[in-house]
């Protein structure tokens, strides 16, 4: 079949390209990952992303025709632009989310929202689905987390409420961490202020990367940190069930 997707030369940095993702956005996704991060999460299991021309430079086009290799199977699902933080690259996030359209392909955006809210909207308004990765609540705890506000991120997540676009909550569970039931009951009281959130993930942390910080010679602060137990999960899950929001 001959291609009559637009050719798109604008160059992005992406670390790498996921075909069949679950865990990203409703149904089976095309996840790409892109390169670059302006926060420095100390749980992060993505630390080959952070540096923003360090990864494969590629074309929009490039990827539209890998990704039209897999439209039969995507059209339940659909295409996830993740990272890394993919606003740091908005023209190019914009563009691939525009030719996903043109396929008839579902499209999801997986940030952190640290970004000016100008920058957003465009990319925003491309977008089928907004992942919001709201690491923490209780502005201290939620730089000790990430090493940035998290003013940004509320008011992305306020013009996300405003434009109706449909949302969903992400939040990290990190024990003696993020896991403080004020943090958690603000966050969710946030959260439910909110009437375009489809529901909220709680993701409980893992270790699994803490050999990339072994790998690139960085202090890994959360070596003693325990994974989140299926009990933690639970409180967390039942604070957020307490204000009527749908959780994972």
């Amino acid at each position: 079949m001959v291609s009559t997707l637009p050719e798109q030369q604008t160059i992005g940095y992406i670390h790498s390209v996921e075909t069949c993702g679950t865990v990203d956005g409703p149904g089976i996704r095309y996840v790409i990952f892109t390169q670059g991060c302006p926060l420095r999460c100390l749980y992060c299991h993505n630390l080959d992303c952070r540096e923003p021309h360090q990864g494969k430079p590629v074309t929009v086009t490039e990827l539209l025709h890998d990704i039209e290799h897999y439209r039969s199977y995507l059209r339940r699902g659909g295409v996830t632009v993740s990272g890394g933080e993919p606003l740091m690259q908005p023209e190019f996030v914009r563009e691939i989310f525009e030719g996903c359209h043109d396929l008839g392909l579902h499209t999801a955006l997986d940030t952190s929202g640290y970004v000016v809210l100008d920058v957003a909207k465009p990319v925003v308004a491309a977008a089928d689905l907004v992942l919001l990765d709201i690491k923490s609540f209780l502005p201290d705890t939620y730089r000790r987390v990430t090493s940035v506000a998290i003013t940004p991120t509320l008011e992305l997540a306020r013009y996300l409420d405003q434009i109706q676009k449909p949302t969903w909550i992400r939040f990290v569970l990190v024990p003696g961490l993020t896991d403080d039931p004020d943090n958690i009951r603000g966050l969710a009281q946030f959260v439910a202020s909110l009437r375009n959130i489809e529901k909220v993930e709680v993701l409980p942390f893992h270790k699994m990367g803490e050999y990339k910080w072994q790998q690139l010679g960085l202090p890994y602060q959360l070596y003693d940190t325990p994974a989140a137990s299926p009990d933690d999960v639970a409180r967390a899950i039942a604070i957020f069930r307490d204000y009527d929001l749908t959780v994972q």
